[in-house]
């Protein structure tokens, strides 16, 4: 698994808390997160680092949108764009770290 791409995966997510991380599986899930005061809908996430190389196909995440009803939490539709916006951050961030990496 790439390092820049699990670190960066994390710092992306931070915003969330987290439920779980596995660095020898390279999975990291995130427990519910109800964006800035938002009482009727909340967000998780489960991403994948998935190679060893610092390219797109290199992290994948999976975002679940819950919204609040009469009878509870009920699932709800997430764009598909929302995942990509997410991996294309974490991709950024791993270029980061691996330009600071490399200028030490």
């Amino acid at each position: 698994m790439n390092a820049f791409l699990w670190r960066a995966t994390l710092d992306t997510l931070s915003f969330m808390p987290l439920a779980s991380a596995d660095p020898f599986g390279g999975v990291i899930i995130t427990d519910w997160h109800a964006p800035g005061g938002v009482s009727n809908e909340r967000f998780k996430a489960t991403a994948y680092v998935l190679g060893r190389q610092l390219r797109s196909d290199g992290v994948r995440i999976s975002v679940f949108r819950q919204l609040r009803g009469p009878g509870g939490w009920v699932d709800a539709p997430v764009s598909t764009a929302t995942a990509a916006e997410l991996e294309d951050k974490v991709l950024t961030r791993a270029r980061e770290l691996r330009s600071q990496s490399a200028g030490r």
